[in-house]
């Protein structure tokens, strides 16, 4: 068991690439000592098969009742991360309550739901990549892929399942972002979540007056055909993680799926001939760059031993999803290497980026619906599309939370 006295790693609360960092880590243990923004103390588990045992043990909750810190006032308002331990919804319950939220939306998201779906996706990618033509040709052939493409293919989707007009989907991103910031100040953190609540507040208010066939009247007729069933609370929360959730984790998947095959152009010419699937694509940009890094937060209930160390009961844990996606431990000793052909381990799951167990991401289908037909379709229509400038002087994301890049400028390559 490891008991040795190595100094916790302190993230980065501005973000940056977190695959060297990650590497150091692994190689010294799977579940690693971390310093969280405020010095809060926590742990990150990073290895394949220690973060699989995690994600589904019995013995780990998600209510911040169990979040040791917290419930003893050593948490300051403003605190980053915050709304991910207090939010009221299904990501923060345990049990039936977790079961409870999560029936009241998964119909939303089967398989065959997604499904039908996909000609509304397939009519919004054509008109999105008419829009980022345009843009490119105003722009002397460069434009914002991530702004112009990859963000509001998955935000137009999930506002509309949600019944969100089109004039809230701007601040409703912008208001997003600040909430997975973790570089963020106190104030500005306090205010970015009030806004957002009192935004959704105003929907659901008018949803509530003027009902549709949408997702928000659904829940709003749940919560008045039995509050026992969803409180008010739970469905303003419902609504910040099916806000969230919905675009900023495909939004990050096409982002860099679309650098992972600008920088291997071998590995995209494989696939133009067929010699690979776009869904190969798609699952092997979520095990070697992971659109969520670290994602907060799950508690042990009493002291576990996870991956040979002991994480004390009631610390906030980080799930490590792009640590795990490249764990030599499972991939191999060419974990780092982005090969759209690479098996899955038999026997494994081929990586752990949607989650694991009760928890399992309600919206993978969807996701992978959006991304593989945008892909698909941007790389028919544009196969010469290439990165403005080099990899390097991209920004990155200002959160340890979110893998991805601030802006992707591309040439489209005509």
């Amino acid at each position: 068991m490891d008991t040795s006295p190595v100094a916790p790693h302190r993230l980065d609360p501005a973000g940056g690439c977190p695959h060297a960092d990650n590497a150091r880590l692994l190689a010294g243990a799977a579940v690693a000592r971390v310093v969280l923004p405020g010095d809060v103390e926590g742990m990150a588990v990073l290895g394949h098969d220690a973060l699989r045992e995690f994600l589904a043990h019995p013995e780990v909750a998600k209510n911040a009742r169990h979040f040791t810190a917290l419930c003893e006032g050593r948490i300051a308002p403003g605190w980053p991360l915050l709304t991910f331990a207090t939010v009221h919804g299904m990501t923060t319950a345990d049990g039936d309550d977790h079961r409870r939220l999560r029936s009241l939306v998964s119909r939303a998201f089967t398989a065959r739901r997604v499904e039908e779906l996909r000609p509304r996706v397939e009519e919004l990618t054509a008109r999105l990549l008419d829009d980022l033509d345009r843009v490119a040709e105003a722009g002397g052939g460069v434009a914002d892929l991530r702004r112009h493409f990859a963000l509001p293919l998955p935000m137009g989707v999930i506002c509309e399942l949600l019944g969100v007009d089109s004039e809230y989907r701007e601040r409703l991103h912008q208001l997003s972002n600040q909430v997975v910031a973790t570089d963020i100040a106190p104030p500005d953190a306090v205010a970015a979540n009030r806004e957002l609540v009192a935004v959704l507040a105003g929907i659901a208010a008018a949803k509530t007056e003027r009902p549709g066939g949408d997702l928000t009247s659904a829940l709003i007729a749940a919560r008045d055909e039995d509050g026992d069933r969803l409180s008010q609370e739970e469905l303003i929360g419902t609504l910040v993680l099916m806000i969230i959730a919905g675009h900023e984790t495909t939004l990050n998947l096409i982002t860099n799926a679309v650098r992972a095959l600008c920088g291997h152009r071998d590995q995209l010419d494989l696939v133009l001939a067929g010699g690979a699937s776009w869904t190969d694509v798609v699952e092997e940009t979520l095990r070697w760059d992971a659109p969520v890094s670290y994602f907060p937060f799950r508690y042990p209930v009493r002291d576990l031993a996870v991956g040979g160390t002991v994480i004390p009961q009631g610390t906030p844990v980080l799930a490590g999803y792009s640590a795990a996606g490249r764990d030599p431990a499972v991939h191999g000793p060419d974990a780092d290497r982005f090969d759209v052909t690479r098996p899955g381990r038999e026997g494994a799951v081929r990586h752990l980026s949607l989650g694991h167990g009760a928890h399992y991401c309600l919206g993978a289908p969807l996701a992978r619906l959006e991304a593989g037909l945008a892909l698909e379709r941007l790389f028919a229509r544009f196969p010469g599309l290439d990165l403005a400038v080099p990899e390097s002087e991209l920004s990155r994301h200002s959160s340890f939370v979110g893998n991805s890049v601030r802006a992707l400028p591309v040439r489209l390559g005509r």
